[in-house]
């Protein structure tokens, strides 16, 4: 089985973030990146599908700079076999141009029986990629995934919805988006970071595509307004009714 992954380079989430001076990205001095917290949890569940099936392959397809050789290293040493950087220092956060380097790679290295991503990257938090080449590579899409089932050439799966789980199953070929819940993303011991070192990665050009997407501007968000004290005890209750009605307007 021939199993893709979809990763993304981001902004660690506890970095401090600020808007460049072109007011068009954002200044990436001093930022440190990783993957994508969802994209972890579809590693992991790549390289577990891999252990069960046998004779499969898990390959890491990353759009982006050439510095997202780190990252990629790094789901390499979690258990991936190789990888592939789509090379484009201008990603930006346009899904649709992510989405059709993304497809074309895959399908240029012979295509795949089994796709997945994360369910959102945490900068553009979109989700439209997984859907996008899943659509691109004409095969089902499952979103939101917590449980994966393989029952042959069948997939099944399970994703959360509100007041319980939805189930679904499609046939391979087959994309997937992972949620948290789906498994808990391993840490690369030293065999396997020692191993990475010595597993290909191939870097190309990334395919120019007319983007789907233009930013104006990006702007940092309003500071939050300081807190008001009302009273203390209950004898602040009533004024603190009315603040909340009236100001905050949540009532």
């Amino acid at each position: 089985m021939k199993i893709a992954v979809c990763m993304k380079r981001v902004p660690d989430t506890a970095t401090k973030i600020r808007v460049a001076a072109d007011n068009q990205s954002i200044d990436s001095a001093d930022v440190q990146y990783v993957i994508s917290p969802y994209d972890e949890f579809a590693i992991e569940e790549a390289i577990q599908i891999k252990d069960k099936v046998g004779d499969s392959t898990v390959t890491i397809y990353c759009y982006g700079p050439e510095a997202a050789q780190q990252n990629v290293r790094q789901a390499l040493a979690m258990g991936a076999d190789d990888g592939v950087i789509i090379q484009s220092d201008g990603a930006g956060l346009d899904p649709y141009r992510a989405a059709k380097n993304l497809a074309k790679a895959i399908q240029d290295r012979g295509g795949a029986d089994l796709v997945l991503f994360g369910r959102a990257s945490v900068d553009g938090q979109s989700g439209q990629v997984g859907p996008m080449v899943a659509r691109l590579l004409d095969m089902p899409c499952l979103t939101e995934v917590v449980n994966v089932e393989l029952d042959g050439t069948t997939i099944k799966i399970e994703r959360e919805s509100e007041g319980g789980r939805e189930h679904a199953e499609a046939a391979l070929p087959a994309a997937l988006t992972c949620q948290k819940g789906l498994n808990e993303p391993r840490y690369a011991n030293l065999k396997g970071i020692m191993a990475a070192k010595k597993k290909p990665i191939e870097t190309i050009p990334a395919a120019e595509f007319s983007p789907a997407l233009n930013i104006a501007s990006l702007t940092p968000p309003a500071p939050r307004p300081d807190g008001k004290i009302v009273g203390e005890g209950v004898e602040a209750v009533p004024e603190l009714v009315r603040l909340l009605r009236e100001e905050a307007k949540v009532l």
